[in-house]
């Protein structure tokens, strides 16, 4: 068995027992490279797990095609959720249509209109979620683990591809013929909401592109910075 498989093997095994222990779960479905892996994966193995993603209502077309294109391949339904439109209204009256860029205070509340609310609205109801983050990505993942307890949104929390490599992420959607961001092919390793990110150039970090006028430590949008308490 190939390095791959073993990875895969892993991960359907946390997905099922995970599904056997905390169900109702939901995975959120960013459609990143990663959460491809984890959308054909969760089909093609049938797994009891819904699925949503969150239009921010910034989102790169790109995006929005591959959006389309899952609805249309897999079976399992990707439910969307979008932010309240009148607390858009009000931070665009208050701060303007890019006032993110103002400040880290004002990235982080447009984060938290269109990402963070929208998300504790989509978790209602759940004992579980389930993400496609990875160590790799960012230093502020860093110290994640595979299963763990959101105190934040009091459910489990589980990362089946957190020790996974970039390019194992890649091999795998090579290999399955998984459909992907086309930004990916334009030097988009992390994409977000349009005005948010950029491509990144040979030798930056895999997140240099998001936010990429702040500090490393502040590129998290507060999906998943909240409280955890680590399973041994």
């Amino acid at each position: 068995m190939s390095e791959l498989q073993q990875k895969v093997e892993q991960v359907i095994a946390v997905l099922t027992e995970a599904t056997h222990n905390y169900a109702p779960i939901i995975f959120a479905n960013s459609l990143g490279a990663e959460d491809m892996v984890l959308t054909d994966l969760i089909n093609r193995h049938k797994l009891d797990i819904g699925m949503f993603s969150l239009d921010t209502g910034r989102l790169p077309q790109e995006t929005y095609d591959l959006m389309q294109t899952v609805q249309t391949r897999y079976s399992n339904s990707l439910q969307i959720y979008f932010p309240s439109a009148e607390e858009i209204e009000k931070y665009v009256a208050q701060n303007g249509v890019n006032g993110f860029y103002d400040s880290v205070e004002l990235r982080k509340r447009c984060c938290h209109i269109r990402k963070v609310e929208p998300l504790r609205r989509a978790l209602r109801g759940k004992r579980a979620w389930v993400t496609g983050i990875r160590h790799e990505q960012a230093a502020t993942r860093s110290n994640l683990a595979l299963s763990a307890y959101d105190k934040e949104h009091q459910m489990q929390k589980f990362n089946p591809l957190l020790e996974w490599s970039n390019a194992q992420v890649w091999e795998y959607i090579k290999q399955n013929d998984v459909p992907y961001n086309k930004l990916h092919d334009r030097f988009f390793p992390s994409i977000g909401c349009a005005p948010c990110t950029r491509a990144v150039t040979p030798g930056e970090d895999i997140r240099a592109g998001r936010w990429w006028w702040e500090a490393p430590e502040n590129k998290e949008c507060g999906l998943h910075a909240g409280k955890v308490v680590l399973i041994k």
